[in-house]
């Protein structure tokens, strides 16, 4: 498995300019098949990773007591289509293309923006956030590092998954 991590790829939409983000983060992963954005979205949240919906639960507890909403977690929910000004569970669409999905999440203690970009057998995740207050640093502390390691395990997950429908879809054929 084929993996790069880097700073938000300067290719995507980022929140702000590098020099001006709080927290920028990319990792692309080689995919043996082909797959849109959305697929992409489908697949890695209809079954998120274990510990995923526990630590929703405890952001959000501790979260709305400084007056962060509450977001829960994703719902697993597969969506056909999608399009700019509609929701992915919390995330706010902010373009919808069969290969790019910009999503948002904005409240007064910081801004994320997450792209999902697929390339006809790559698949690039790319994260910018900027911070508006002490709350919104304090919160990236913890978040920052347990960012990466969730997306580096999403992405391990899907290429699993991905490789076990290729493998099933072979033996079904013969």
């Amino acid at each position: 498995m084929t993996t790069q991590t880097s700073p938000a790829h300067p290719d995507f939409p980022m929140l702000a300019p590098a020099r001006d983000l709080a927290y920028s983060h990319s990792r692309s992963i080689a995919l043996p098949i082909a797959i849109t954005a959305l697929e992409a979205w489908n697949l890695m949240m209809s079954d998120p990773l274990p510990l995923l919906g526990l630590a929703f639960k405890v952001r959000d507890a501790i979260s709305s007591r400084f007056g962060v909403k509450k977001i829960g977690g994703f719902s697993g929910r597969r969506w056909e289509t999608i399009k700019a000004g509609e929701r992915l569970d919390f995330f706010l669409v902010e373009h919808a293309e069969p290969n790019l999905l910009v999503l948002t999440e904005r409240d007064r203690h910081l801004d994320v923006m997450i792209c999902i970009h697929t390339a006809p057998r790559l698949l690039t995740i790319s994260v910018s956030v900027v911070t508006h207050n002490r709350f919104g640093r304090l919160y990236m502390l913890p978040v920052a590092p347990a960012h990466a390691l969730i997306v580096r395990n999403m992405l391990a997950r899907l290429v699993r998954r991905l490789n076990e429908g290729k493998s099933g879809a072979a033996a079904h054929e013969k």
